[in-house]
């Protein structure tokens, strides 16, 4: 696809904002408003603040990313030559958020999306006991644990890696539901769901063992319940270079030895 109109973002880093001005010579930039794509220097972090701020302000704007941080398992390497023909040559991936709505103890009630994963963790150093719902139906009675969260398919190689949950293929369809450090039931190590599923958790006793919801990095403390969806009102768009597509870096993520 042909893109004409170029937005550019960077990093505060130094390493991103260095590489912002080498790219600012080479070719024309627009405000974010005007543009039909948007290049994003930084790492990982960098790009969910982006799709954040996407989300947030109500654009519908494709984001090609170039690492200039750690890992950059969302953003292509960074090359400033030939980055036209790069666009055109990328794969577009779209992928939809988790829509997370919250209520507080005291009735307070939000709305957040992640596009990574939303965790439900303890506050204190006491143990959470949570309920939990699938569909409308009672799939857990209680939990013990340190909390559990939700991953999408693009999250599912952080945090729920981290926590030994699967990595989900991109196109599978599925939502990955995995605990954090189970007391009880003991051997259960969590579960993957359809992502047209409806997931409700209520927090057990949330006076004497409160819990806190967070959306990617944005947290709500205090929890009493949460319903998680998937968003398909909101999709985003990714772009990648053909040989470091999404789908495929996911793949390789399991076969990974360190």
């Amino acid at each position: 696809m042909q893109y004409n109109r170029l937005a550019l973002i960077a990093s505060p880093t130094p390493k991103a904002q260095a590489a912002a001005e080498e790219l600012k010579k080479l070719y024309t930039w627009y405000p974010l408003e005007d543009a039909d794509i948007i290049i994003a220097l930084g790492g990982d972090g960098f790009m969910l603040q982006t799709l954040h701020d996407l989300l947030d302000n109500g654009l519908n704007v494709p984001v090609y990313g170039m690492n200039l941080g750690t890992v950059g398992f969302l953003m292509n390497e960074w090359r400033p030559a030939s980055l036209l023909r790069r666009l055109i040559r990328a794969k577009r991936f779209t992928i939809f958020p988790l829509r997370m709505d919250a209520q507080t103890v005291s009735g307070k009630q939000k709305i957040y999306r992640a596009i990574n994963e939303v965790s439900m963790l303890r506050e204190t150093r006491q143990t959470a006991h949570l309920e939990i719902s699938v569909d409308g139906r009672i799939v857990l009675p209680e939990l013990v644990a340190d909390g559990i969260l939700v991953a999408t398919p693009a999250g599912s190689t952080a945090y729920n890696l981290s926590a030994d949950g699967p990595i989900l293929p991109f196109d599978s369809g599925m939502l990955a539901l995995t605990s954090i450090s189970p007391f009880r039931p003991r051997r259960w190590r969590g579960a993957i769901v359809p992502d047209g599923s409806i997931i409700d958790m209520r927090v057990i006793d949330p006076d004497k063992r409160p819990m806190s919801a967070v959306a990617d990095q944005r947290e709500l403390r205090e929890i009493a319940n949460v319903t998680i969806t998937l968003d398909r009102t909101t999709p985003l768009h990714l772009l990648f270079d053909p040989n470091h597509a999404l789908d495929d870096r996911i793949a390789r993520e399991q076969f990974r030895l360190c």
